[in-house]
């Protein structure tokens, strides 16, 4: 029905340019009496329709999308930005101490600036191989609970930008990052849990932590070719870097 109705106003401005522009015409045949010279200039305007279609939908309209596109991954970032500023890089120190097995992986994510394009594509390729082997009784899990249950009204925020409809892989990542925070928001004791329990929270630990690792990834190249004031403290706050300091030596 909203849409119909939307439709009508539409139509009858359709017509109503249609009605004036032939009463136009008709006026111009009243007063000259030139048919000749309407049908010239009326062809004459229709076959510069399909240029000027060609200038404004494939043209101008493309240049328009790719800058508002670029608009909308710069703001994106920023939010990315936001996110490991006040919940990705803090998390991440978190998830290492539940994965016995990052050892294998921490070595090699010391990123400085002599990274290459194809170092962080093959790092890549070696985070989507790694088997997080995680542990809730390894890490500080009352710690972790107290850590994401604080910043679920940061990530509900987060989750209402409209932008992040373009950037699936950061959405999965605030899903589960959020599904963890609520699972142990219902646990206010994590000291005495049953074995499924553990097993459950491993899982979504797992998930979150497999997925914020790439992101984080992810993050360090665009900081590393875009803005390299910010990509200088991110290296010096690296948390696989067990002798990371903020000051510069």
């Amino acid at each position: 029905m909203e849409k119909r109705q939307s439709l009508k106003p539409r139509i009858l401005m359709g017509l109503l340019l249609a009605l004036l522009s032939a009463f136009v015409y008709a006026l111009h045949y009243v007063l000259f009496r030139d048919a000749h010279h309407i049908f010239i200039y009326l062809l004459g305007d229709v076959g510069f329709l399909f240029i000027e279609v060609l200038l404004v939908t494939l043209i101008i309209h493309q240049i328009l999308s790719e800058r508002e596109k670029r608009s909308m991954l710069q703001k994106l970032n920023m939010v990315i930005g936001a996110f490991f500023s006040e919940v990705g890089t803090p998390l991440l120190r978190h998830f290492i101490g539940f994965d016995r097995n990052a050892e294998t992986i921490s070595k090699q994510l010391l990123i400085d600036g002599k990274w290459s394009d194809e170092r962080f594509d093959q790092m890549e390729r070696v985070l989507a191989k790694h088997e997080y082997q995680i542990d809730t009784e390894a890490g500080d899990l009352a710690g972790l609970r107290d850590f994401v249950v604080e910043k679920r009204a940061f990530l509900l925020r987060l989750l209402e930008n409209p932008n992040l409809l373009e950037h699936e892989a950061f959405t999965e990542l605030l899903w589960a990052v959020f599904h963890l925070a609520e699972e142990l928001s219902h646990r206010p004791r994590v000291d005495d849990l049953p074995g499924p329990d553990h097993q459950h929270l491993s899982l979504d630990i797992k998930r979150a932590s497999s997925l914020l690792v790439r992101e984080w990834l992810s993050h360090m190249e665009h900081l590393k070719a875009d803005y390299p004031y910010l990509f200088s403290l991110a290296v010096r706050t690296n948390p696989f870097d067990p002798e990371s300091s903020v000051e510069l030596t």
